[in-house]
């Protein structure tokens, strides 16, 4: 039996349920209004005698507004029941490894998911304080500049923001090749994506191992209006079940200023008054009680996370945009990637100046902190004295050298789409820089050879992790480095320690 074939036996299921029929007087598709039903509620699901699937937008005295979840306009005089309850979606483990549609279902026709173990609503109300927690856990991304610049916590929420094709989705991806590496539930949300860019990733996702942690929820352009819509809050219910299994969860909605595009078009189509930009008075509504979903939470005494990196394309660098800004106000801070850097050649390209993280850093460690403070203090002096040198400034050797130092930094946080490094790693790379044992050249082949070293030699990963713990802040961390970093160094290049 077919869906349509389901849907229809719903219908007349309803009917004898509920003892209400209604009638479709007017379609301007995607909406449906509907005379009659006097039962509806607001979100409740109706279903057409067509085999067509609705929900209810709007409640006027002489009809229901109903958004149609296809793409064929119903026919008017269309008989319509509603089924007494609202949209839900099935959860469980058996979501691991899938690639789903916002309803719920598998986006490879004729595929059955099992392992489901209960139906939720797509939209509840965020957990009160009580259940809330300080962020004092650390996120790693495995991208070195987020990591040491501007770090993440577990239960922060991330804007990443920039224009498009500079990078965004690339750090996302990273993001989840690590956390996924680390046991994190990892949930990729593509909002009206093209199909092929959602079987990319999740040819990433099989190519690196870690399709069991993950789960994709996408939607394509040529969806439904209505499906696109409902794209983040399903991702958002699926990593609810999650955390509510005592499970950490990362979030990513790649992106929300698509979504609020196709919402502003449902809008429009519905009559709502517009406001800035054609956008209707309640995108920040709907944006924010997405994304006060996400958090650090205790449930029952355990304490679980949902980490939400809500992705937003700008214009030109413009990051003063209405959407942007709305979705700034909303989150705990924010990375930038730069269309000037990325031109440069800089992957990935994150303006550190113009990124914020504002709980982040109080879940660094010492250590962690001592190079988050040298680094900021050194990029600022960079900075300015790339500014100066653009007069004609003479380059005496103290100049000359914050130059040097620059390009290795540079040469540090470059990094592959597919590569990630952990911070045990990163820490000591940049040690080993800010002692000047570093050639430039080399530092691209060492930050791959010690990554591997980690993954596969104890002895390699016990000598790190023992020269971190041992220490009290980066200054001691400094010298102990300083005093073994040749044996470190012949390690990496095949010698023995």
């Amino acid at each position: 039996m077919s869906l349509i074939d389901i849907y229809k036996q719903y219908f007349i299921d309803f009917v004898a349920k509920n003892k209400e029929v209604g009638f479709v007087e007017e379609i301007n598709h995607p909406m449906v209004y509907v005379k009659g039903l006097p039962g509806a509620s607001y979100s409740e699901i109706v279903y057409f005698e067509s085999g067509c699937v609705g929900m209810v937008t709007g409640l006027n005295g002489r009809y229901v507004e109903v958004l149609s979840f296809t793409n064929e306009p119903v026919r008017s005089g269309e008989k319509v029941s509603r089924s007494g309850d609202s949209l839900r979606i099935p959860v469980g483990e058996g979501l691991l490894g899938q690639v789903i549609t916002p309803l719920g279902t598998s986006m490879y026709q004729n595929k059955v998911i099992t392992g489901i173990e209960e139906y939720r609503g797509i939209e509840s109300k965020p957990l009160p304080i009580n259940h809330r927690e300080r962020i004092n856990i650390p996120l790693e991304t495995g991208v070195s500049i987020v990591d040491m610049l501007i770090p993440l916590g577990k239960g922060q929420r991330e804007l990443v923001i920039g224009d498009g094709n500079i990078g965004k989705t690339t750090f996302v991806l990273q993001t989840i090749l690590r956390q996924a590496q680390l046991g994190t539930v990892c949930i990729y949300t593509g909002i009206a994506k093209k199909k092929h860019s959602i079987k990319k990733i999740e040819q990433l996702f099989d190519r690196h191992g870690i399709r069991e942690n993950t789960i994709i929820v996408g939607s394509a352009s040529s969806d439904p209006i209505a499906d696109i819509y409902l794209t983040p809050y399903t991702a958002m219910t699926i990593a609810e079940y999650f955390r509510d299994k005592g499970r950490d969860v990362l979030l990513i909605l790649d992106d929300l200023s698509a979504h609020a595009k196709y919402y502003r078009e449902i809008s429009l189509i519905s009559k709502k008054f517009p406001g800035r930009d054609s956008y209707p008075g309640d995108i920040f509504y709907i944006h924010a009680r997405l994304l006060e979903r996400a958090g650090n939470f205790n449930i029952n005494g355990e304490v679980s996370s949902i980490t939400c990196l809500p992705v937003a394309s700008s214009i030109e660098g413009d990051i003063t945009g209405y959407i942007q800004t709305n979705l700034m106000s909303i989150t705990d801070g924010h990375i930038f990637f730069d269309s000037a850097d990325f031109k440069a050649g800089k992957r990935p390209a994150i303006n550190y100046f113009l990124s914020v993280t504002r709980v982040g850093r109080q879940t660094q460690t010492p250590i962690r902190w001592g190079v988050n403070r040298e680094l900021s203090a050194f990029l600022a002096l960079h900075n300015k004295t790339e500014r100066f040198i653009h007069f004609g400034a003479e380059v005496n050797e103290g100049i000359k050298s914050t130059l040097d130092m620059g390009k290795k930094v540079d040469r540090l946080f470059n990094q592959g789409s597919e590569d990630i490094y952990c911070v045990d790693i990163q820490i000591v790379l940049f040690t080993l820089l800010w002692l000047g044992v570093l050639p430039e050249e080399k530092i691209q082949d060492y930050k791959v050879k010690m990554q591997k070293s980690y993954d596969k030699d104890e002895v390699f990963r016990k000598k790190v992790t023992d020269l971190i713990n041992s220490s009290s802040d980066f200054n001691v961390l400094l010298g102990k480095v300083s005093a073994v970093h040749r044996d470190l160094i012949s390690f990496i290049e095949g010698g023995s320690a």
